[in-house]
């Protein structure tokens, strides 16, 4: 395992890196804003090569890791297909080439023939990372990978990242929105139990180094396994008062009832990754959200990482109603071996009753007992 992680985080360092090159040389990011302009001509190219950037970090992840781990080849997984159409009518496999010159000549397929942007995207393809990280050689722990499958979020809170500006204030070290809320998400898990077993978040943009105007990124893991619990990151003390960060597209209803335990202590932030990465860091002690629109993809490493300092990432709706059957020593914690039944589509993995993160196990106690005191709430 502790190879394994090690093979995982230079993945996500190199995912990082692509995703800032997207964004930091102009023959790639002109792509990217080019629709935020109105450019009406070549909408669907563009709206490819958003999706592009997901595919292609994606693609390098399953490429590297499947790569050095035979056995977990086929069961690692994200959320884009990696075929495209591009402006001439071909459809364009993604993936990694053995070479970077057949790489860059794939790409320039899909980018419609832009050499320039094709060649800068292929090189960080393969570059070959080096993690200069001694806390890795501490860890040593030995688990089985053969019945493990990975999850991935290449990039999570795409719009964010798209359109979203790197020079945001955060608010009690919580970023309301832009670039710092998109991140890169890898989870492992068991294939047979569906347990999250280790998780990886990479901040692609964490800190602007100026004045060269180049990102550095920063990532945080975590091993949750047996009576084995590894994290970069120490665990975070209850907040006094207590805060919950939210999306700001949760409902009225939701956020009414919650007000007797946070009071004014609300915080609203964008990406379902970054708002659990909040609870891991400790700047809010709850991430709460009634919907089902979050996925396997986006909260599997995160859910590893709050596991290995002692919280859990639990469904919304189950949790709730186990609550108001007496039921409070089971919690109903999230799992990522099955499909939802009777679902189609993405909607085959999504956490369809909603979810809460947590990091200390009395605050969803002080959670759902607020909920279940409300009289209108789901």
């Amino acid at each position: 395992m502790a190879a394994l992680l090690k093979s995982l985080l230079a993945a996500s360092e190199k995912a990082a890196n692509i995703a800032q090159l997207c964004r930091q040389e102009e023959a790639l990011f002109s792509l990217l804003i080019e629709e935020k302009r109105g450019a009406d001509k070549n909408k669907k190219f563009l709206q490819d090569f958003k999706t592009l950037a997901d595919v292609l970090i994606q693609e390098v992840i399953k490429h590297d890791v499947g790569k050095e781990f035979p056995e977990l080849q086929g069961y690692i997984r994200g959320e884009e297909s990696n075929k495209f159409e591009n402006g001439l009518g071909e459809t364009v496999v993604v993936q990694v080439c053995p070479t970077e010159p057949e790489t860059a000549a794939l790409l320039q397929k899909v980018l419609d023939r832009n050499q320039t942007a094709s060649e800068l995207l292929a090189a960080a393809v393969h570059q070959e990372m080096v993690l200069s990280d001694p806390a890795l050689n501490d860890v040593t722990v030995t688990i089985s990978t053969e019945n493990m499958a990975v999850w991935i979020d290449p990039i999570d809170s795409t719009n964010q990242y798209i359109s979203g500006c790197g020079d945001v204030v955060p608010v009690d070290g919580i970023y309301p929105s832009g670039l710092h809320s998109a991140l890169v998400l890898i989870g492992v898990y068991n294939r047979h139990s569906g347990e999250p077993v280790l998780g990886i978040i990479n901040e692609p943009f964490f800190q602007e180094q100026l004045p060269e105007h180049r990102w550095q990124s920063r990532y945080h893991w975590g091993i949750s396994y047996g009576d084995t619990n590894l994290s970069s990151l120490s665990r975070p003390l209850p907040r006094v008062p207590p805060r919950v960060v939210l999306s700001s597209s949760e409902k009225r209803v939701l956020q009414k009832a919650l007000v007797p335990l946070y009071g004014e202590q609300f915080c609203f932030a964008s990406g379902a990754g970054y708002k659990m990465l909040c609870v891991a860091l400790g700047f809010a002690d709850a991430y709460v959200l009634s919907e089902g629109s979050t996925f396997k993809w986006d909260s599997c490493g995160p859910h590893a990482i709050l596991r290995a300092l002692g919280g859990g990432i639990v469904d919304f709706a189950g949790t709730l109603r186990a609550w108001r059957a007496g039921q409070h020593n089971s919690l109903p914690e999230l799992t990522y071996n099955k499909p939802e039944e009777g679902a189609t589509g993405a909607d085959l993995w999504a956490n369809r009753g909603g979810v809460i993160a947590y990091m200390h196990h009395d605050h969803i106690e002080a959670v759902m007992d607020t909920l279940v005191a409300a009289v209108d709430v789901v």
